[in-house]
Parts: C-alpha cells; sequence; structure tokens
C-alpha cells in the first residue's frame, strides 16, 4: 500500500503522521489494517477508510499526549511525514520512559480489572444484568496487563498467540486465570458466527465507523487458518472496548444485554462468576505486589 499517497489523497498532509500498529511488527496478517496515526491535535474517535483491497484506520492523536496507553501505542512508529521533528521528538521520550510506560499501564489496567470485578459482585448482589459483562471485562483487562509487563502493546487480533508465547516467570503464571475465566475453550465456527454477527452489531451501535467491516474480515481469516480460540478471544477484546465506552449510560441501555449475551457469550451462572471474579482479583493483587517489589 502507498501511505504516503492515500495521505495526499486524503487531506493529512499538513501534519506530523506515524504508521504503526501489527503492521510495522512481524505480526501481522493479511487482514489486519494499516494504523495511521495523525497529529492533529483533534480528540475525534477513530475512522476507518478503505483503500483498494486495504482498511485503514485514522488514529487522532496530540503530540503533548500524557496518558500511557495512547504513548505506548506510538511506540516505534515509522514516521511518514514529520517536517518540524515534533514527532520524532515525541518517539525519542517515548523511548526514553519505555520500561516505565508500560509498567504504568500494566498498573492502571490492574486496577481497571479489580474494578470490574467489584462491579461484577455488585451486579450479581442486585440480579444486574450485565454481571457477566463485567466479568469479562475484569479478564481482558487481566491479559492487557500480563502482555505489558511483557513489554507487548495490547494487539487484539494477536494478544492471545502471544501470551501463549512468553517465557515462564511470577507473572506470567496468571496467563492461566485468563484463558480460564475468557471461555476460548467453548469456541466454535458456529459460536463465532453468532458471535461475530452481534460483535458487529455491537460496534455499529457504539463506534458508528464502518469497524464492523475489519471485524468480518478478521472472522473470516481466523476461520480460514483454524484459528478459532484466537477469533474468540478477539471478539471480546473488541466488545470490552466498546462496553467500556458505554459503562457509565447502561442503566439507560438495558436493551443491550441481548445483543451482548451473544457478543460476548456470557456465562449466566452467578456462582462461577464469582468464583472467577474471585480468581481474577487474587491475580491482580498478586501481580501488584509483585510489581511494587521491583
Amino acid at each position: 500500500m502507498d501511505i504516503e499517497k492515500f495521505v495526499a489523497e486524503n487531506g493529512l498532509s499538513d501534519f506530523p503522521i506515524g504508521l504503526g500498529g501489527c503492521r510495522i511488527t512481524d505480526l501481522h496478517f493479511d487482514s489486519c489494517e494499516y494504523d495511521i496515526v495523525v497529529f492533529d491535535e483533534k480528540s475525534e474517535p477513530e475512522k476507518i477508510v478503505k483503500s483498494g483491497n486495504e482498511f485503514v484506520m485514522i488514529h487522532h492523536a496530540s503530540l503533548s499526549e500524557t496518558l500511557s496507553k495512547k504513548l505506548l501505542q506510538y511506540d516505534k512508529l515509522q514516521i511518514i511525514q514529520d517536517e518540524s521533528w515534533d514527532l520524532l521528538m515525541l518517539l525519542s521520550k517515548i523511548k526514553e520512559k519505555r520500561s516505565s510506560l508500560f509498567t504504568d499501564f500494566a498498573k492502571n489496567c490492574l486496577i481497571e480489572s479489580m474494578f470490574c470485578c467489584q462491579k461484577t459482585k455488585e451486579a450479581i448482589q442486585t440480579s444486574d444484568v450485565f454481571a457477566p459483562c463485567w466479568q469479562k471485562c475484569a479478564s481482558y483487562y487481566l491479559a492487557d496487563a500480563v502482555s505489558s509487563l511483557n513489554h507487548q502493546r495490547s494487539s487484539p487480533s494477536h494478544m492471545l498467540d502471544l501470551l501463549r508465547k512468553f517465557g515462564k516467570s511470577p507473572i506470567n503464571e496468571h496467563i492461566s486465570v485468563v484463558t480460564q475465566t475468557v471461555g476460548i475453550e467453548r469456541a466454535t465456527p458456529t459460536l463465532l458466527e453468532r458471535m461475530l454477527k452481534s460483535t458487529i452489531g455491537f460496534s455499529d451501535l457504539v463506534e458508528k465507523n464502518n469497524h464492523s467491516q475489519i471485524i468480518q474480515q478478521k472472522h473470516d481469516y481466523f476461520l480460514k487458518n483454524s484459528m478459532l480460540s484466537d477469533c474468540y478471544f478477539y471478539f471480546g477484546y473488541i466488545n470490552k472496548e466498546n462496553f467500556v465506552k458505554i459503562k457509565n449510560t447502561l442503566n439507560r441501555k438495558q436493551d443491550l444485554i441481548y445483543i451482548l449475551k451473544i457478543a460476548f457469550d456470557i456465562e449466566s451462572d452467578s456462582n462461577l462468576l464469582l468464583q472467577q471474579s474471585e480468581l481474577v482479583q487474587k491475580s491482580c493483587n498478586d501481580i501488584l505486589e509483585i510489581v511494587s517489589r521491583a
């Protein structure tokens, strides 16, 4: 794909721009989109554009960003244009702080995971229909934390495979808690087809940016290559990201549970949910203790 031509055709030539995501690594699949980061100081959501047979996700960014989650996504960007050298300076600062950024992001994810565990327990007590959704989010935040402490950026399509390949360590022992509580062992082509439709529907409701086309393409790739567990994990991660975006308005969106039941492939056994929340919460506390001693 001719990135410079795409930048010119889409009126992005006035800003520092970098190419990020898995396309700048050896991890990417043919189905992976191109992540272009435009430092135009806008706080707009991602825009998805199709260029030929490829999908491009345009991320709007700020050169004065301070959040570790976003800064890590800019780590090792391939600079497309940067006349002022401002982007080069930002990337240099990120490189200097890289290790501490991964640790900071991991800590934030562990705190978010424990928050979701608590929300699960409260929801069980009040018979809130979203209890299983909170528990799924807790597990995925734990996965984010473990991945970050292994100095890997969050990458929904590739995270499960990376988790499998991490070496043995006190932190990585908790990967088994992620795999136990996410539900990947349930993945079948029939279930994934149902999850696909609901994941696309949920994305269209929340994101409204044609992300659904990429989700469809990823599903097709995963199934073609018999990567059923990876597909299941990917759907759950995408749904977690979108669920978190609307978490403060759930009381006004009770009907969403009908689409989320399938999108998240949620568990209705409250005793099992409680066990899972305890497992994840214990892992978070154990990892935080390890990190604090480092």
